[in-house]
């Protein structure tokens, strides 16, 4: 029982690493390649194809190739990932019933598959072309960045303006305009990590005492892959990415994690426990997992 309270206990995975979009099968040239994108896309062969791929089905018209592996298992596992569609499966059980397994979950695998590539689609148009002007999300709303090289303070002491008309703010760095994509990403994110690691010990703070615990130690994470953990001796991680999104979708996730110095699991206990300080839990996860933020 010891070793299960020690453990550390994950918020929840983030959207896994999008699938690219697989290159269509060569064809003869006829006039297409000179279509606009959109119809590019309309027109290429329907499929997905992981790289370690070993076996295919068709699901409705839809090619996927995936990554088949035995093991010491007793049923067969399908997950939807980064890289496509991996199927695993115990060693006494015959090519036939895979096949017939992976067929009869062809709804949703395919589901899942077009879901990550739509998603990859839409994380590219996210993508921070960092130039003086551009805007970055922060807090829910938005941030303008400007390069300010009278600026006295370094950039790494970057300060922020008056929210405007537009509601958006102003982060101004002190470089020059000259500076590199990287420069200006670097200050920036530097800054927004001094801006995340001061509110979430204002937000532990303020809710840890309302759920009778005490957090000891906070500490930033950039992982892809979740938001939050906690540990039983009080220590608690976030992501520094959290500073994107509005303050209220934050507390839910400091909230979280501290109710995880409570109860170790997320049991129907746990989720009672989240639900006592942030009683729209569920939407606020929702929205977590379906808006888009920045890639780094």
């Amino acid at each position: 029982m010891q070793k299960l309270l020690q453990r550390t206990l994950d918020l929840f995975s983030l959207e896994p690493d999008l699938l690219p979009t697989p290159a269509a099968t060569p064809r003869p040239d006829l006039g297409i390649n000179s279509a606009p994108q959109s119809l590019q896309d309309a027109l290429a062969p329907a499929c997905f194809r992981h790289p370690e791929a070993s076996r295919e089905a068709l699901l409705s018209g839809v090619l996927v190739a995936y990554a088949f592996r035995r093991g010491k298992r007793r049923t067969i596992g399908f997950s939807v990932g980064a890289e496509g569609l991996a199927v695993s499966a115990p060693k006494w059980v015959p090519l036939q019933d895979i096949d017939r397994a992976v067929q009869e979950k062809g709804g949703w695998i395919l589901k899942k598959l077009q879901e990550t590539r739509e998603r990859h689609r839409r994380m590219a148009s996210a993508q921070v072309d960092w130039r003086d002007g551009v805007l970055v999300p922060y807090l829910g709303a938005s941030l303008q960045v400007h390069l300010d090289p009278r600026q006295s303070k370094p950039a790494n002491a970057a300060q922020t303006d008056q929210e405007r008309a537009d509601q958006s703010q102003v982060l101004r760095l002190g470089l020059p305009h000259s500076a590199t994509q990287a420069q200006i990403r670097d200050a920036a994110q530097a800054w927004l990590m001094r801006q995340a690691k001061l509110l979430f010990e204002q937000r532990l703070d303020h809710f840890a005492p309302q759920l009778g615990v005490q957090w000891r130690r906070l500490s930033l994470s950039s992982a892809g892959t979740r938001w939050g953990s906690a540990s039983a001796d009080g220590s608690i991680r976030l992501n520094w990415r959290l500073i994107h999104f509005k303050p209220s979708v934050i507390d839910y996730v400091v909230v979280h994690e501290l109710s995880h110095l409570r109860v170790m699991d997320h049991s129907p206990r746990f989720w009672d426990t989240v639900c006592t300080i942030v009683p729209d839990y569920a939407v606020l996860r929702s929205q977590l997992k379906e808006e888009l933020i920045p890639t780094w």
